[in-house]
């Protein structure tokens, strides 16, 4: 929002200027409630001017102080024993082992993405790096995690492939490799995506760099790029609901240049191990206005700022301009007096600027001057860490929709026989589910990443449950050293639209799981909550929700909250003009730890006649609740229904199957492993077909199950193992004293072999079909979605 120059400067101080209450169209279109700016009023003792306004609007926002999540937040665990670095700083810190440090962490681009695609997406890889190198790490693998509308709208279409080039653009120039992710489509998310993006890094410097600033008269550092008028009010535009206006905040959406951040990290870094670095905070969220006031409310000082002497990109820039750009790369240092030159001299020589434009003083206030006078002045803890609190009541009981869905019965479905369902075969079934973007092949996306730079990647995307990365110390090598790290992000949102606080411990379960069939110990979470709007009563009910089930799960799973990011006011228009919030959609990032590298696993079977266990629970087995149709993929796109409830999550199973399945990978009993996820399952086995290109032959006892429920069921706590028969005595042997929940289902066939499942003691065969015909129907469907559309 562009202000004159003359109603911004005209005079030498805030007080001198703000003897007038702001108009109320400019508080509203700072994102603040009049309440709001009374108690802003109350804390300056007078009224601000524009600059200060807009500060206040962009640090009071949901985006930067979680006034309406906050109180949620602090439920979570977030201490341990590989802890190093928890939520408050840039990102988390965990140790590794061997003298290694890994930071982490996952960040939101939704409404910018939904604005500008490619940009969004971009500078949101450019943010979560400079998150992670701010800490002293260098940046060594991006995940992300995406949800879009229905591929047959074409504004759908767009955004998709604009986000995937963004993505792709961004981490591909910077050098950094793209190793998984997760990507789902239903209408929920139509005109408002999330773009959800994590980066890890590993340690290059001896002491972790923390943000909060250090030594009153110590100078402090602008360095990186100009600023611009770009990404203006970005802060406050992500903190509320999308609209039909929203297209007219095109210029708050951010542009990246990721040759820049390239040299940036390069000069970050060797700045950090010189030791004349003090503290460092990369300018996201709010540009200056962020950096200075975090800085100097974390180090108990103040900052005083001079934006005269800020490298500036457009003439005529205002401090309301200054204070609110969210222009990329750029950060924000507290250098040891005397050694700043030596600071500077590092960035020039990388080709970037690097300035004293202020230093740290005793009063803990933000002080920002602009020629010559003062332009803005407010105590740093109130744009910081003391700011509004709202705390809401939770509904007496569940919303109706929830109790309305809950209602549904597997009965009121048509019969399912032995024939198929509906005039379908289950042959016809599986392709339809293969061919559903959510479950198919993601490989239209993952091959525009690079995900080889750096020659760390140990597993491919598409071909293991979790990412595997390899750990290299350069600060400690050790050439006998195997170790990795594992990643992963999941979440099914329809879960958690269903059942918030089951929904939400089934994404930290899966997550464990996923990282569990690789091989990894899970260790460490960081989680994105991306929700509607956190003032109407049932958004309310389901982030609560939510929150206690990711603290629950967290705790159960000794994976401590390292930090993350909250993005409500995530809804956007129905036909008819009325608010829809999107699916709750808390993922959950989570990192593991692999001891050796040479003892991880796959998901595609490995050899003909190894045998096929299934973990968990059993395809007979009756617990109420643990393999349902309820929230399943199958009751969505075959029956075009999304009711009952979610699967429940069985936290000792869960718990005693992850064991069982890392124990055998590090026996080397276990030759692939695959978590059964959605589809159930019979999709698990047809891609782990896939990955393997080999049949299989299997055989199921379905108890009380219908046979759509035994086939296409989703529950927690199932993986599927392969076994060479070689090994087969050692692997059922500690089963038998540790897993009693593990069941032989069949065999690994060779490459001509069919995927084929029919059930005990019947010479029918409820499935069978060629695994060239599940790859051709899975492997091109967003391909072709995105050509016939």
């Amino acid at each position: 929002m562009a202000i004159s120059a003359a109603r911004s400067s005209q005079a030498s101080s805030p007080e001198a200027r703000s003897s007038e209450a702001c108009l109320p169209e400019d508080i509203a279109s700072e994102g603040l409630k009049p309440d709001e700016y009374d108690e802003i009023v109350s804390r300056l003792g007078r009224h601000p001017n524009r600059a200060e306004l807009g500060m206040f609007g962009v640090m009071w926002s949901e985006h930067c102080c979680y006034k309406n999540s906050r109180p949620l937040l602090s439920q979570f665990p977030t201490e341990g024993d590989h802890i190093l670095v928890g939520p408050g700083e840039n990102a988390g810190v965990i140790d590794v082992g061997d003298g290694m440090q890994v930071a982490f962490k996952i960040e939101s681009h939704n409404h910018p993405s939904a604005i500008e695609p490619f940009q969004g997406a971009a500078t949101g890889v450019g943010g979560i790096l400079r998150d992670i190198f701010t800490m002293g790490a260098r940046p060594i693998a991006a995940l992300n995690s995406l949800r879009f509308g229905s591929l047959e709208d074409a504004r759908t279409r767009q955004i998709f492939t604009g986000v995937v080039s963004g993505i792709a653009h961004y981490g591909n120039c910077f050098g950094v490799p793209t190793v998984g992710g997760e990507v789902a489509f239903d209408r929920a998310y139509s005109g408002n995506p999330l773009v959800n993006a994590m980066a890890i890094g590993l340690m290059e410097t001896d002491e972790i760099v923390k943000s909060g600033a250090v030594g009153v008269g110590n100078p402090v550092l602008y360095v990186g790029s100009t600023t611009g008028r770009d990404g203006m009010g970005g802060a406050s535009f992500a903190s509320a609901e999308l609209s039909d206006e929203s297209e007219a905040n095109r210029p708050a959406v951010q542009v990246g240049d990721p040759f820049l951040e390239k040299s940036l990290v390069e000069a970050c870094l060797e700045a950090f191990k010189t030791g004349g670095v003090a503290a460092a905070q990369d300018m996201g969220a709010a540009g200056i206005t962020c950096s200075t006031a975090e800085m100097a409310a974390n180090g108990g000082v103040g900052i005083e700022l001079d934006l005269d002497l800020i490298p500036e990109r457009e003439p005529g820039m205002v401090p309301y301009e200054y204070l609110l750009s969210e222009s990329q790369e750029r950060m924000l240092f507290v250098a040891h007096a005397g050694r700043e030159q030596e600071l500077i001299d590092i960035f020039h020589r990388w080709g970037l600027q690097a300035v004293v434009a202020g230093s740290v003083i005793e009063e803990p206030i933000v002080r920002i001057l602009f020629e010559g006078g003062v332009a803005a002045e407010i105590p740093a803890t109130a744009l910081s860490d003391n700011t509004p609190i709202y705390k809401h009541e939770l509904m007496e009981s569940p919303p109706e929709y929830a109790q309305k869905a809950w209602a549904w019965q597997e009965s009121e479905l048509p019969e399912a026989t032995a024939n198929g369902i509906s005039g379908k075969s289950w042959n016809q079934v599986l392709l339809d589910l293969l061919a559903t973007p959510t479950i198919a092949s993601k490989r239209w996306v993952y091959r525009q990443y690079d995900h080889q730079v750096q020659n760390n990647t140990v597993m491919m995307p598409g071909g293991a449950d979790a990412a595997v990365i390899r750990l290299r110390s350069q600060i400690n090598p050790d050439p006998e050293a195997n170790a990795g790290l594992a990643a992963t992000v999941d979440c099914n949102a329809r879960y958690v639209y269903l059942d918030p606080y089951e929904g939400a411990l089934a994404a930290v379960a899966e997550a464990a799981r996923n990282l569990s069939c690789v091989g990894a110990e899970p260790v460490a979470v960081t989680d994105n909550l991306n929700f509607g709007s956190p003032e109407k009563p049932v958004g309310y009910w389901q982030l609560a929700e939510a929150c206690r089930g990711l603290s629950e799960g967290c705790r159960k799973f000794s994976t401590p909250v390292t930090g993350g990011n909250v993005s409500l006011y995530n809804e956007t228009l129905d036909s008819e003009g009325k608010p829809q919030p999107i699916y709750p959609t808390p993922v959950v990032g989570m990192v593991g730890l692999i001891p050796d590298l040479t003892k991880v696993c796959a998901q595609g079977w490995r050899s003909a006649g190894d045998l096929i266990y299934l973990l968990g629970v059993s395809s007979d087995q009756t617990r109420e609740g643990a393999v349902t149709l309820g929230g399943s993929e199958y009751l969505k796109q075959i029956h075009q229904t999304v009711a009952g409830k979610p699967p429940t999550v069985d936290i000792d199973l869960e718990l005693a199957v992850q064991s069982a399945c890392r124990y055998g990978i590090r026996q080397g009993w276990i030759r692939s492993a695959h978590d059964c996820a959605e589809g159930g399952l019979t999709i698990a086995l047809a891609e782990a077909c896939i990955s393997g290109n080999r049949g299989a032959k299997v055989t199921l006892a379905p108890g009380s199950l219908r046979l759509d429920t035994l086939l296409f069921g989703e529950g927690g706590a199932r993986i599927l193992v392969s076994v060479a028969k070689a090994d087969q005595a050692d692997w059922e042997a500690y089963c038998r004293d540790n897993l009693a929940e593990c069941y032989q289902i069949g065999t690994v066939g060779d490459r001509q072999q069919p995927l084929e499942m029919r059930l005990a003691e019947s010479e029918i065969a409820l499935i069978s079909i060629a695994v060239a015909e599940i790859e051709n129907r899975w492997g091109n469907a967003i391909a072709n979605a995105l050509t016939t559309s």
